[in-house]
């Protein structure tokens, strides 16, 4: 009795310790409104994508802890709630400002990610600092932080600075002060916008905090200010900032990046590709530079080719604008040697792009074409040819029930020497641009003449349905098999 005492009052414990808070259909409504803030899991227990939120959530709920609450509400015990605000998904996370739903949370959905995205949506847009101690705690946050500095708080500047801050809290973190001795100390006579970038990223080799610079403060200008010097030289990736490390081409090292545990050891390695990269920048060379954690983007270490358990040393590709992969085959050295050979040859344009392939069939006489990375030009680029291309996986249900009418078709159309039916498997060969492929089956007819612009098809996946469209929008007269005549 005893042991199941000490059992029960453990598990009393642990709950008590979640700093997330639990609504149902009884008291949503009335507790709700006592937050001027929340961010609440709409969740069911059985959910894969809930159970591996649910961690992530709690962390983000204890470090925002007197800043922001967080709650969930379990849909499959409290239908109303959910009912009334649309949940058809699980998890669905959405934002409320004083008890009204303000719409779905899009952010990360890690802690770290949360933790940023819900600091930026408490309180005003931008945070007031009185103090050079309120400064030094704001700036040492681990995210970059813009501030406004004004000698006159009415002044039009700073109104067009929170105007600013306003439509762009999502992304960044935005504070003013109108402390003479702020202004003073940097020497700011009436306004003026300074960027501080986080303090763990500090080096050698640029400024830690860039100044604005243009004559007016304008929303347009402002955000381009940020845009273009928020991230640095090599900013540290991760899942939260990746979407707005964009715009060039971009060369990534992956190592064992981890800013908490090991930030000596992670600045080690970006030092040594920092001083590289700074030498091709001072040249005019157009590229976005990043370091990131190979298990956190083992992902895309598996889309160059790479292994994610390759022990000390950084691992390099380069991602062009245009999707086209490159792959540091040399180890990487201490002395930066490697990666300063590696850059030189894709600038001199001499290396070989990477491309994530099958083998090139040896016997590929099939009515279905058999695509891959490697031949994908040959058959699907061939400007003679009209081409329709299934992108499946191998997986895929409905790929396996499209696979005899497409073959099916692929023997209708064999003789006609204008046409190739073909297909490629998406999760074993790299798709190349324009091609868009989120889901399987896809399906795009590649017309003679205009490769630069297929089409997608949308049509019905009976042979008929294929018959039909191929009759429409084929370059020339369509070849039907004499099977295929009679039924027609």
């Amino acid at each position: 009795m005893m042991l199941q005492l000490l059992l029960l009052s453990a598990l009393a414990a642990v709950t008590r310790a979640s700093d997330v808070l639990e609504f149902t259909d009884d008291d949503f409504d009335s507790r709700i409104g006592h937050h001027e803030l929340i961010l609440v899991e709409f969740f069911a227990p059985w959910c894969g994508h809930c159970k591996r939120l649910a961690p992530e959530y709690e962390a983000a709920a204890t470090r925002l802890k007197s800043i922001v609450a967080l709650a969930k509400v379990d849909c499959t015990a409290n239908s109303n709630v959910c009912n009334k605000y649309g949940v058809s998904g699980y998890p669905t996370l959405k934002i409320f400002k004083d008890g009204e739903d303000s719409g779905s949370y899009d952010g990360p959905r890690t802690a770290d990610g949360i933790v940023s995205h819900m600091k930026k949506q408490a309180g005003p847009a931008s945070s007031v600092i009185k103090s050079v101690v309120e400064f030094e705690k704001y700036i040492g946050d681990r995210d970059a932080s813009v501030i406004g500095f004004f000698a006159d708080s009415g002044s039009s500047a700073q109104a067009d600075f929170q105007k600013s801050a306003n439509s762009q809290r999502d992304f960044y973190r935005f504070a003013h002060t109108n402390s003479e001795e702020l202004l003073k100390k940097y020497d700011i006579e009436s306004e003026g916008i300074i960027l501080f970038r986080p303090a763990r990223l500090s080096n050698k080799f640029e400024e830690s905090s860039v100044r604005f610079s243009e004559d007016a403060m304008t929303s347009d200008k402002i955000k381009k200010f940020i845009q273009d010097n928020i991230f640095g030289m090599c900013p540290h990736m991760t899942e939260d900032n990746k979407d707005l490390i964009k715009g060039k081409d971009l060369m990534v090292a992956y190592y064992d990046v981890d800013y908490e545990m090991n930030p000596k050891g992670s600045n080690y390695w970006r030092n040594r590709v920092m001083k590289v990269a700074k030498d091709f920048l001072d040249q005019g060379k157009q590229m976005n530079f990043a370091v990131a954690n190979k298990n956190v983007f083992s992902h895309d270490l598996s889309e160059f080719g790479l292994d994610s358990h390759t022990g000390e040393l950084p691992v390099v590709g380069i991602r062009s604008s245009n999707g086209d992969k490159y792959v540091m085959q040399e180890e990487f050295s201490r002395d930066g040697k490697a990666l300063e050979r590696f850059l030189q040859d894709y600038f001199a344009g001499t290396l070989k792009r990477y491309l994530k392939s099958e083998p090139i069939p040896e016997n590929n006489d099939g009515p279905v074409k058999v695509v891959v990375a490697e031949n994908f030009d040959q058959i699907v680029n061939d400007d003679s040819k009209d081409v329709l291309i299934e992108f499946y996986a191998p997986w895929c249900g409905h790929c396996k029930n499209l696979e005899p009418k497409y073959k099916e078709l692929g023997e209708k159309l064999s003789g006609d020497p204008n046409i190739v039916i073909a297909k490629m498997d998406a999760t074993a060969n790299d798709v190349p641009s324009p091609y868009d492929v989120s889901g399987f089956p896809t399906i795009y007819f590649a017309p003679a003449g205009r490769k630069e612009d297929p089409q997608r098809y949308e049509g019905g996946r009976e042979i008929s349905d294929f018959i039909s469209y191929l009759k429409r929008e084929a370059t020339n007269p369509l070849v039907v098999g004499e099977t295929e005549k009679s039924e027609l």
